[in-house]
């Protein structure tokens, strides 16, 4: 695919009609720098017995090709005690989790966390891969997340 190619297919997925049923992240705004945001959470997701999975450093891949862009780094996490029966019944339900949280800076220096709600899980990514997430999991979910990151976040 030619770099012209790339360039009109990317302004057409970004720049087309939002889908009715799309559920946008959670964004929580950091009075913490990315770096400590980032500490804060993995700390937090350690104290909650999660376990972190991978981290990606958008940030670091840019630079490694000659381009810059403010702090962008994705924390993959989860439960693996968890995750795993439900990756046995559904296997590919692991092209949608584990679980991720950005942090990210915008151009103007502030940092955000941003993640999917308990309910964005349920109704997209549990019900693509036929899954069911009852309503108490939805909750739970949502209320874990926003614990995990409002603990990174807060001053």
């Amino acid at each position: 695919m030619t770099i012209r190619a790339l360039v009109i297919l990317c302004l057409a997925w970004f720049g087309g009609p939002a889908l009715a049923d799309d559920i946008a992240p959670v964004t929580v705004p950091s009075a913490h720098s990315s770096a400590e945001t980032i500490a804060k959470l993995e700390a937090e997701m350690a104290r909650r017995n999660l376990t972190l999975l991978a981290k990606i450093d958008h940030q670091a891949a840019a630079a490694g090709v000659d381009l810059q862009m403010p702090a962008a780094t994705v924390l993959y996490f989860g439960v693996p005690k968890a995750g795993t029966p439900m990756f046995l019944k559904a296997p590919t339900l692991a092209i949608d989790l584990p679980l991720r949280a950005l942090v990210y800076e915008t151009g103007e220096g502030e940092v955000f966390v941003a993640y999917n709600s308990g309910e964005w899980l349920a109704e997209t990514v549990m019900a693509r891969h036929g899954l069911e997430m009852p309503a108490k999991a939805q909750a739970g979910m949502s209320a874990m997340l926003s614990g995990l990151v409002e603990a990174a976040t807060a001053e």
